[in-house]
């Protein structure tokens, strides 16, 4: 499995000098097979363009999957040159609430939007996905809801029957109490997700000391992802959904300051992890 960070911020993109190492794209991560192109793409912020550029001028034929509908995670969808185009094959899913071109037009269409969802090129089929494990694109993909404030939000478990990764971008586990750390709890849903997982990507926008003041804006901390991981034996865990003022050197701080048991990594565009067989000798593989 071929995992690619396209883009790895959160709530709003990131231009500028200052933001270039780690990217200012907001959230897209697209899977392949290895050695194959991108079939599934989770997540559609402004990062979903840089999935035409891997495609190398081919069509996207696969499946979308959205966490939720804020637009971090939905704003790249009419920019995806490789989906909106005549011989392009997308299926598009998003968490179960009503028609699911009709909510998502709410935010594309006009007045807000030149087109709806039903402009888009290319045979695009829109549904709603429900809790539980679907098959999806070549892959087994678990959905499992997750707190996060403001609008119905899935967690991710994708796998290919040799390796799996769980995605977590938008997660803020303190509404469900403060958990061990003041930061909230473990919880069935997430630990479902995530146990014995080999690579866990996972929200970090805050950092412990800014949280008492942002804990309501549905989002976790660094250190709760840290004790995630180690807590459900991930065998790495990758900060994601990075804020969008949080500039590189300040990325590099943290990255600097980590201790924890599992191998860490702050995500960055474009990196790349390729994911071999499950096996205790075997890690991810970078590039």
């Amino acid at each position: 499995m071929r995992v690619t960070f396209c883009g790895v911020r959160g709530s709003t993109a990131s231009p500028g000098a200052e933001f270039l190492a780690y990217g200012g794209h907001t959230s897209c991560v697209a899977i392949g097979a290895d050695g194959a192109a991108p079939t599934l793409i989770l997540d559609a912020g402004t990062g979903i363009r840089r999935v035409s550029h891997l495609l190398g001028g081919a069509p996207f034929r696969g499946a979308i999957l959205l966490t939720h509908l804020h637009w971090d995670h939905t704003q790249g969808l009419p920019f995806f040159a490789a989906g909106d185009r005549d011989d392009a094959s997308v299926d598009l899913y998003l968490p179960a609430q009503g028609d699911a071109a009709a909510v998502l037009g709410r935010a594309m269409g006009p007045p807000h939007f030149p087109i709806g969802p039903e402009g888009l090129r290319g045979a695009w089929r829109f549904g709603g996905l429900d809790e539980g494990v679907h098959q999806l694109a070549g892959f087994e993909v678990t959905a499992r809801e997750i707190p996060h404030k403001g609008g119905r939000t899935f967690g991710y478990r994708v796998s290919d029957g040799r390796s799996s990764l769980a995605y977590l971008p938008d997660h803020g586990p303190v509404a469900l109490g403060p958990g061990p750390a003041g930061h909230g709890p473990y919880h069935e849903a997430v630990r479902a997700l995530a146990t014995g997982v080999d690579v866990l990507v996972h929200d970090a926008q805050h950092t412990s000391e800014e949280f008492p003041r942002l804990a309501g804006f549905g989002h976790s901390t660094v250190d709760y992802a840290l004790g995630l991981a180690e807590e459900v034996g991930a065998g790495r865990l990758v900060l994601f959904h990075h804020s969008p003022s949080r500039t590189d050197e300040a990325l590099d701080r943290i990255a600097a300051g980590l201790t924890s048991p599992v191998p860490v990594l702050l995500a960055r565009e474009p990196m790349e992890l390729l994911l071999p067989p499950i096996g205790p000798s075997r890690p991810a593989s970078i590039s």
